[in-house]
């Protein structure tokens, strides 16, 4: 398995896959091509179905726009075989000849399918059930496992990511206004703090973890810079669950650190045998997998076990299968902000209900992310990140009968 830098990468929203990873592709592919004319970029499949929604056109013109003329292709019928989110770009020369092309595909979380690493894999095991035995025999934790497959240096990375969570929650609580898409959604985070501060002992702590969660997937929505975990459709997600904990039991960030490392490891256990894109298999494969990460977190925060902590990320994934992927008018706005306000909470409730049980149970962790797997690979297209069925359909049918 790759590094959980992977999981956890910093940029701006509203779209690891269709936002991040676009702009990525067209930096590394003006790298190779600066003399070029002008460049033709044609998108495949999801990337072109809810790509302006997403933005792709704008990250891409906005890094090729500044050597060359570009041009944008959309062609959301025309699916590539190796993945929904495919790209070709192409630099065209002063005879109009192409000087260059290079097809890529955004596989989620802001990585790209030429991403490559040196050849060594950082992990010696890719399961849940292979590191739970391993800690089990050794006396570690997972958080130890991450440390000893990752080397020292990976707390002052996520030192950093959970600087940039933090930062984004505290913009989030303090911005107003309506979202940029047209849909005419409003940020609420602030308004859910302050009703959370109004609120009794139960409702106050609910209300603060929307808040959170609000916070950092508005900014999202509005091009602000966030960490995927592992997307940025789910992004609000994790850091509502940490901050919230931090907040209320007064933890000291050595411990969120740490609870930073073992959500990783679990998301790039799903990132290494499933996938992350909801292009590929849903939603199910963004909020489902933040919510595992997030209750894993929040189980060991809370003094849980690594049996414990294993049984939560199930329960947060397991009771995400089959959630659709159908972002109203291609934006990262509904039903994604309310969903990651939700899915933090779940998370929370996961990590709960762990920790009341001896951390035995039926399904692993590892047999629901096949599941997860294969629930994506049977859902209908229109159900991935198209915009053309379920809560996206509905919602376009609903303004042309008006």
């Amino acid at each position: 398995m790759d590094s959980i830098r992977y999981i956890y990468r910093i940029g701006c929203g509203p779209s690891s896959s269709h936002t991040m990873a676009p702009r990525r592709a067209a930096q590394e592919f003006l790298s190779l091509t600066p003399d070029a004319s002008a460049y033709r970029v044609t998108l495949y499949g999801s990337l072109a179905a809810t790509g302006r929604g997403h933005l792709t056109d704008a990250a891409i013109t906005d890094v090729l726009s500044k050597a060359a003329p570009v041009a944008i292709e959309w062609r959301p019928q025309e699916v590539l075989p190796e993945h929904p989110n495919g790209m070709k770009f192409e630099a065209i020369g002063d005879d109009n000849a192409v000087m260059r092309s290079w097809t890529t595909f955004s596989v989620g979380g802001g990585a790209l399918s030429d991403d490559v690493n040196d050849g060594v894999a950082l992990y010696d095991k890719s399961t849940i059930q292979d590191i739970l035995e391993w800690c089990q025999t050794e006396g570690y934790s997972f958080w130890e496992y991450v440390e000893r497959c990752e080397g020292s240096d990976i707390w002052e990375y996520l030192a950093e990511v959970w600087r940039v969570m933090q930062e984004a929650i505290k913009r989030g609580l303090d911005a107003e206004g309506v979202l940029p898409g047209g849909l005419g959604v409003r940020r609420k985070a602030g308004d859910y703090y302050i009703h959370a501060h109004n609120s009794v002992k139960q409702l106050y702590n609910r209300g603060l973890m929307y808040s959170f969660a609000l916070a950092v997937i508005e900014e999202n929505a509005s091009g602000g810079t966030i960490v995927t975990a592992p997307t940025c459709g789910s992004c609000g997600v994790l850091p509502a669950v940490l901050y919230y904990m931090k907040e209320q039991f007064h933890l000291p960030d050595s411990r969120i650190l740490r609870a930073l490392a073992t959500a990783g490891l679990f998301g790039n256990v799903v990132k290494h045998n499933a996938s992350i894109s909801g292009a590929q298999v849903g939603c199910q494969g963004e909020i489902g997998v933040a919510c595992a990460m997030a209750a894993a977190a929040s189980c060991q925060l809370s003094g849980g076990s690594i049996s414990q902590i294993e049984y939560a990320a199930e329960m947060g994934l397991e009771h995400h299968l089959g959630l659709t992927c159908d972002p109203v008018c291609g934006l990262v706005q509904i039903p994604c902000i309310e969903r990651n306000a939700f899915a933090a909470t779940r998370a929370y409730d996961a990590g709960a209900f762990a920790m009341f049980s001896d951390g035995r149970h039926r399904v692993p962790f590892d047999n629901v992310v096949k599941a997860m797997r294969d629930t994506g690979h049977d859902l209908p297209s229109l159900y991935k990140e198209t915009s053309e069925g379920g809560l996206a359909k509905t919602y376009s049918d609903a303004r042309t009968r008006k």
